[in-house]
């Protein structure tokens, strides 16, 4: 519209501009189409070594068919087969950009990421994980009426190497809510479901370098206190908790839920006293009550099995057949 109104000025004036004045309009409306075309949608791929996933973290964003979006890979100088998939891949589909050298570690990698950015939407899919189709599209239909900044979340189906263990549902996004603990409301587990805008960035700083496991939980603790938060019910990840990854790993070593715990105790400690043992009390109670709660179910099974021996045949029928079947899986 401003292109035709510029155009129909100089035909009034019979085409006599100076000459630094035609410059500068031409300028000014490259960059009014460099705007339009711009993504508005930058997804982040942290990447190392990553040769057993990174095509199909590829083909994942290239089936979405969504054209306002860059598929950016920031590799961390893989030894492997990754840069060489990136490259074959980059010269088929323009919205694909990529670097590779060292970095410090994931978090170094993300920041990386967020510097070169053209999006005002960020995304983080890591190689190993993928969206559901159509995604990416519904998100950025759902930012257009999002203030700035906001933070949107959505489910994520967690998978283990037998198909999907559970769906992580994160309803509850207050920082109130996630400092109660993931047993009572979970926070969203996987970047691949949630999407901020870059902006979110200038409030509560940077991913933090010096942090390689919770990075993504301690990101999220600082988010909800300065964004717009928005929940849709709806499954737009999907996180590979498999042997091999780094998760996964630190996790069978028994160090996630020590670091995700000392995290949570680090922003709880961060609150008014008042605030604190609010949370805190809240927190015993809901717990004591579940305990409660279970213990209250035992009694009433064994009850039930008193009044109905012939179940308890029944009962041990059942659980020989799950071993079974488990055991026949393992």
């Amino acid at each position: 519209m401003i292109y035709v109104i510029l155009l129909r000025r100089i035909s009034i004036t019979g085409g006599r501009m100076l000459h630094s004045t035609k410059i500068s309009i031409v300028c000014w409306l490259f960059a009014c189409y460099s705007y339009d075309v711009m993504p508005k949608l930058t997804i982040i791929t942290p990447v190392y070594n990553g040769e057993r996933f990174i095509e199909s973290c590829l083909k994942t964003v290239v089936g979405q068919n969504c054209p306002d979006i860059e598929h950016l890979i920031v590799d961390g100088g893989s030894q492997d087969k990754t840069t060489e998939i990136v490259k074959q891949y980059a010269q088929k589909y323009p919205h694909l950009r990529w670097i590779s050298e060292k970095d410090s570690g994931q978090s170094d990698a993300m920041n990386k990421g967020i510097a070169l950015a053209h999006g005002n939407i960020i995304s983080f899919l890591n190689a190993d994980d993928f969206y559901e189709p159509n995604v990416l599209t519904r998100v950025l239909t759902i930012f257009k009426d999002l203030p700035e900044p906001s933070l949107l979340v959505g489910n994520c189906n967690v998978w283990d190497n037998r198909g999907i263990m559970y769906v992580n549902q994160p309803r509850k996004l207050r920082l109130e809510d996630l400092l109660m603990g993931t047993d009572i409301h979970p926070h969203p587990f996987n970047p691949s479901a949630y999407f901020y805008h870059k902006s979110l960035h200038q409030k509560i700083g940077l991913y933090d370098t010096n942090e390689h496991y919770v990075l993504d939980l301690d990101f999220i603790f600082r988010a909800v206190q300065a964004a717009k938060v928005k929940y849709v019910d709806e499954t737009w990840g999907n996180y590979r908790f498999i042997e091999g990854t780094k998760t996964f790993e630190d996790h069978k070593r028994g160090e996630s839920d020590k670091r995700a715990a000392a995290l949570n105790n680090r922003h709880l400690e961060s609150l008014p006293l008042f605030c604190q043992l609010r949370i805190r009390i809240k927190r015993y109670m809901i717990k004591s009550f579940r305990k409660r709660s279970q213990f209250f179910y035992f009694f009433i099974r064994i009850q039930f099995y008193f009044r109905n021996p012939r179940e308890i045949a029944e009962f041990f029928k059942r659980t020989s057949r799950r071993i079974s079947e488990k055991l026949k899986h393992t």
